[in-house]
C-alpha cells in the first residue's frame, strides 16, 4: 500500500484514518501539533503517543521532505534563494527576504508552468505537475529550520501559477493557519495570479482574508496577449470585473503588478491607459524591473519604473516601485530550476 503524506492531512482527516484502525480520534490533535507545532516529523519521537500506535503511524503515513539542492545567499541584503529537491527528483525554488518588519518568503506552488507569460524563466522550462499541500508547507517549515529565522509574511508568487493548483494551494493555506497548527494569519499572505478569472471569484467567497495580487503587466488586449497568453481567454474586461466583484466580496485592496517593459508598455499612453482602467477602484500598483531571462530581448531602461511611477501618481493612482532584491543571486524564480533540470537530463546532478 502507498503510504499517505501526513503533511497534507489536516486534523479532521488524520483522525478519520485513525478512527478507521481502532484509535481514539483525539489523538489526532497530537499527532497535528508534533508535525506543525514542534515541527517533529519521526513518528518515533512522538513521546506522548504509544509504540504501538507510533509503528501503525509508520505503515500507513510518511512525510516527504524537502532536500537543500543549492542555497545562494546575497552579499547585498541577505536575501537567500534555495533550490529544494522533491521527493520524485523535481526541483522548486524558494527565496527569503529580509525587510524591516522581518522576514517575507516567496513559495511554489507547481513543478514549472503551463501559463507562458514571455518574460518569465518558469514558463521556459516547462510544467511538470502540481506541488502537493504538504510541498507547498515544507517550503516554510524547512525554509524556517534551514535559515534559524521565524517568516512573519508570505508570498505566493514562486514558481508556478497558484490558482492553476486551486485546491491544493487553499489546502496549503487552511494548513498554515489552522488553529492548532502553526496559526499563521492569512493576512500577511499575498497570492499572485495571472488571471484566472474563475478562480479569483472562487478564492472571494473563501474570504480568506489574503491579499490578492494580479499580474496585469498592460493596459491593452493586444499586447497583454502578446505577452501573457491567459489574456486570450480571460481579457482585461473580464478580469477587471473579476477584482471589482473580489474587493466587493472581501474588503481587500488588491495589487496589480506591472513589470515596465522597454518598448512594450512603459510610455506615456500606457500610463494613460493604465490609469483610466484603475482609476476609482480601491488598489495598488506595483512597478516592477523585468527580470532579465536569456532566451528573452525584454528589459527596463534606466529610471523607466520610477519614471512610470511619476506618471501614474501624477494621473493619481497608487503606485510605488517594488525593491529589488537578491540582484546577485538571481533571486527571481525559475532559473535555478531550469538550470538543475538540465543538469540532471544530463547526469550532473545526483538524485
Amino acid at each position: 500500500m502507498e503510504k499517505i503524506d501526513i503533511m497534507s492531512l489536516d486534523v479532521d482527516e488524520i483522525g478519520e484514518i485513525l478512527v478507521g484502525i481502532g484509535e481514539k480520534k483525539f489523538r489526532a490533535k497530537q499527532i497535528f501539533q508534533w508535525l506543525h507545532v514542534k515541527r517533529i516529523f519521526d513518528f518515533d519521537e512522538m513521546t506522548d503517543i504509544s509504540v504501538q500506535l507510533r509503528g501503525r503511524l509508520k505503515e500507513i503515513f510518511c512525510v516527504n521532505g524537502l532536500f537543500v539542492q543549492k542555497r545562494l545567499e546575497s552579499s547585498i541584503d541577505n536575501t537567500v534563494k534555495y533550490l529544494y529537491r522533491l521527493s520524485d527528483g523535481n526541483f522548486v525554488e524558494t527565496v527569503l527576504m529580509e525587510y524591516s518588519y522581518g522576514y517575507s518568503l516567496c513559495v511554489s506552488t507547481q513543478v514549472g508552468c503551463k501559463m507562458g507569460c514571455r518574460f518569465c524563466a518558469s514558463a521556459i522550462a516547462g510544467f511538470v505537475r502540481n506541488l502537493t499541500p504538504a510541498e507547498i508547507l515544507m517550503q516554510v517549515y524547512e525554509t524556517e529550520k534551514n535559515s534559524g529565522v521565524k517568516i512573519s509574511g508570505l508570498v505566493l508568487m514562486g514558481i508556478g501559477e497558484p490558482l492553476d493548483n486551486y485546491e491544493n494551494v487553499v489546502k496549503f493555506l487552511r494548513l498554515l493557519s489552522h488553529k492548532s497548527g502553526n496559526n499563521f494569519s492569512l493576512r500577511h499572505v499575498s497570492l499572485s495570479t495571472c488571471g484566472i478569472v474563475p478562480k479569483i471569484d472562487e478564492l472571494a467567497d473563501l474570504e480568506l482574508g489574503l491579499t490578492l495580487c494580479v499580474s496585469l503587466h498592460s493596459a491593452d488586449n493586444s499586447s497583454r496577449s502578446e505577452i501573457m497568453p491567459v489574456n486570450r481567454t480571460w481579457d482585461i474586461d473580464r478580469l477587471l470585473a473579476a477584482c471589482r466583484r473580489y474587493i466587493e466580496k472581501t474588503g481587500r485592496r488588491i495589487t496589480f503588478e506591472y513589470a515596465v517593459i522597454e518598448g512594450v508598455n512603459s510610455s506615456d499612453r500606457d500610463a494613460d491607459r493604465l490609469a483610466g482602467l484603475l482609476r476609482g477602484m480601491n488598489c495598488h500598483v506595483n512597478l516592477i524591473p523585468v527580470n532579465k531571462v536569456k532566451e528573452r530581448n525584454y528589459r527596463t531602461a534606466g529610471n523607466a519604473v520610477a519614471d512610470f511611477a511619476d506618471r501614474l501618481s501624477r494621473r493619481g493612482i497608487n503606485a510605488t516601485v517594488r525593491r529589488t532584491l537578491g540582484s546577485d543571486i538571481e533571486a527571481a524564480c525559475g532559473q535555478l530550476r531550469r538550470d538543475a533540470a538540465e543538469k540532471q537530463m544530463n547526469g550532473g546532478v545526483n538524485g
